[in-house]
């Protein structure tokens, strides 16, 4: 007769130790070791191991070239956005995890692709352990998405779930979510270490067998992180995560990790009232209500992936608090506009020291890239001088500390995406390519040389160095 041991495993990275100890030896997070069952090594009351069969293998070693790839093609889900992400589909086969905060849209994605599957005739399974199927019919209803071959399954038991899919047999698999999921056998609450981990593995071996897309939902933290332990995102083929603000209805798919192919690819959607709707050229929607010929608004050709992007960057000045102005920033990096203040200051005799500065990336998306430096810049100048940036104008360069403009991936393909929308001048760097057919180049070799052929350079002096005049004030 054996009886089993325990041990403590990290909630952050799953390492496991012999005995609790404050902090994790293996990743250095504090508080993060929990008791668990130690699945992996029974034994017996000798103290010796009890031994463990391991049956021999199907698989045999082959040279790499007689493998047969087309076994993993991806089969398109029919959500265009999400076929964009996974690279044309999910592939049978494959694990994905999808996460994002609460209320965001995960259900509402998966249940759409889930019913434009079943609409091709196939059969798709969604186990919902966290609704009842009342709340998922009248989900179902509102999308209009009530197919035969789209069937429900609400339980919280692994075996159960086993049992439903062997049942339906599904071309996909969604499980709605992972941390809900129980298996009795692994003698741990819901939602731990070791039966979120079980439960993914007997998924992941699953979705093998079988060769069915299991499509998982986790959980994520409040630092937007995917809750649970690290190996949980080891275990799966694709992470993808789904963000968005609850004020806006833009929502952006990214791939975190992708087995099957790139992970620069950005899928995007604007949640209606009829569900997720899928936006081939969003710069439309972020240049859609832009009023030109305001101080402080520039366009800046952004990139996700291979994916040009026109968002409009604000800024605003303000008179602010002597000894404490407010610096705040929506979609940007706070640290980066910290960085292209003190620039503007040492390189181009425009202090802001004393003033509020308050910066946003228009329409709810997210831009962090280096290639928004000079047109984040502009429009800083821009609404210290009151001087507007000309509308056809955008800007695209990186910004040293030494205030020189540096060049950025890809530019020829951004501007070509500027022209498309009626943009044909273009701040760049002296050293960037020969522009795309019908767009001029406004040439700059540092930030106050870009400031000044717009017009937005500040008087100079020996009297006035370093003050910003403010005209709008």
């Amino acid at each position: 007769m054996a009886r089993t041991k325990t041990i403590h495993r990290c909630t952050e990275c799953g390492a496991p130790t012999a005995k609790w100890a404050g902090r994790c030896p293996a990743c250095g997070e504090w508080n993060t070791l929990v008791e668990e069952l130690d699945e992996g090594r029974r034994v017996s009351h000798q103290g010796g191991p009890v031994a463990t069969l391991v049956g021999p293998s199907e698989e045999r070693p082959r040279p790499i070239g007689k493998i047969d790839a087309g076994a993993w093609a991806p089969v398109p889900t029919g959500v265009g956005e999400l076929d964009r992400v996974l690279g044309g589909g999910l592939v049978p086969g494959s694990v994905t995890l999808v996460g994002g905060e609460p209320g965001i849209g995960k259900s509402t994605l998966l249940l759409q692709a889930l019913a434009a599957r079943a609409a091709r005739g196939n059969p798709c399974l969604l186990v919902s352990a966290e609704e009842s199927a009342q709340q998922v019919r009248l989900r179902a209803e509102r999308l209009g998405v009530l197919h035969p071959d789209l069937w429900l399954f609400t339980a919280t038991s692994m075996p159960q779930v086993v049992a439903a899919v062997s049942e339906v047999d599904p071309a996909l698999l969604v499980v709605d979510s992972i941390q809900t999921i129980v298996d009795p056998d692994l003698g741990a609450t819901p939602g731990t270490v070791a039966q979120v981990r079980g439960c993914a593995a007997a998924l992941v071996a699953l979705a093998k067998q079988q060769a069915v897309a299991v499509v998982l939902v986790g959980h994520v933290t409040k630092d937007g992180a995917l809750a649970g332990p690290r190996v949980l995102e080891h275990l799966v083929d694709t992470v993808l995560s789904f963000e968005g603000e609850r004020h806006h209805a833009l929502r952006l798919l990214r791939a975190v990790k992708h087995r099957f192919g790139p992970t620069g690819e950005l899928g995007l959607f604007e949640m209606g009232e009829s569900g997720l709707v899928g936006l081939p050229d969003p710069s439309g929607l972020f240049l859609g209500d832009r009023r030109p010929g305001v101080p402080g608004s520039v366009v800046v050709p952004a990139l996700e992936g291979q994916r040009p992007l026109l968002v409009e960057l604000q800024a605003l000045i303000a008179p602010g608090l002597p000894g404490s102005p407010r610096r705040s920033t929506q979609g940007l990096d706070g640290n980066r506009v910290a960085l292209l203040l003190a620039v503007l200051e040492r390189r181009a005799d425009l202090s802001l020291a004393g003033f509020d500065v308050h910066t946003s990336a228009v329409g709810g998306v997210r831009v962090c890239e280096p290639a928004a430096d000079l047109g984040l810049a502009l429009a800083l100048a821009s609404a210290a001088t009151g001087v507007p940036v000309p509308a056809d104008v955008v800007a695209c360069a990186e910004v040293g500390l030494g205030g020189e403009l540096r060049r950025v991936a890809q530019t020829p393909r951004r501007l070509a995406e500027a022209a498309r929308l009626g943009f044909h001048r273009a701040v760049v760097p002296a050293s960037a390519p020969s522009p795309p057919p019908g767009t001029s180049y406004i040439r700059a070799v540092d930030l106050s040389s870009a400031i000044a052929q717009l017009g937005l350079l500040p008087p100079s002096s020996a009297a006035n160095r370093g003050a910003c005049p403010l005209k709008a004030l």
